[in-house]
C-alpha cells in the first residue's frame, strides 16, 4: 500500500477499469488512441488503454456488431469540449456541433465499432481529482 505524505484532496476511491466490447479491436483501438487515451498493451484481439487519473479501458473482442447509434458504455471528459473537438476535426474524425447544456458542454462522434461516444466538458472545476 503506497503512503502519502502530503494532503491528498482527491477522492479517496476511483474507477479502475471498464469494458468497451467489441467486434472491431484494432480499429476501435486506434480511435482511442486517436481520442487521447494511452496505449498500455494492444494486440488484434485485446488492448488496455489509460485514461487521465489511471482508469484503465479494456478493448475486447464480441461476435457480434454494434448497432450503428449505439451509445457507448461510458462517455469521457476534457477540459474544454472545443479544442477536443476541433482535434477530432484534425485527425480526420467526424465531430457533431457542440451542444449546450446547464452542467457540461458536449459532442459526439461515432467509433469504427458504430458506438456512439460523447465528449463532455469537465464539470469539476478547481476540485482535485
Amino acid at each position: 500500500m503506497r503512503k502519502t505524505t502530503v494532503q491528498d484532496d482527491r477522492p479517496p476511491v476511483a474507477i479502475g477499469h471498464v469494458s468497451f466490447p467489441t467486434n472491431k479491436v484494432r480499429e476501435a483501438t486506434e480511435f482511442l488512441i486517436k481520442l487521447g487515451l494511452r496505449s498500455i498493451f494492444a494486440s488484434e484481439n485485446f488492448a488496455v488503454l489509460e485514461l487521465r487519473g489511471g482508469t484503465h479501458v479494456i478493448v475486447k473482442p464480441i461476435e457480434e456488431g454494434i448497432s450503428p447509434g449505439t451509445t457507448a458504455p461510458f462517455d469521457l471528459m476534457v477540459d474544454d469540449a472545443e479544442v477536443a473537438r476541433n482535434r477530432c476535426r484534425g485527425a480526420g474524425m467526424e465531430p457533431s456541433a457542440i451542444e449546450q447544456g446547464n452542467i457540461h458542454h458536449w459532442f459526439t462522434i461515432v467509433d469504427p465499432s458504430g458506438y456512439e461516444i460523447t465528449i463532455t466538458s469537465s464539470h469539476t472545476g478547481r476540485r482535485a481529482v
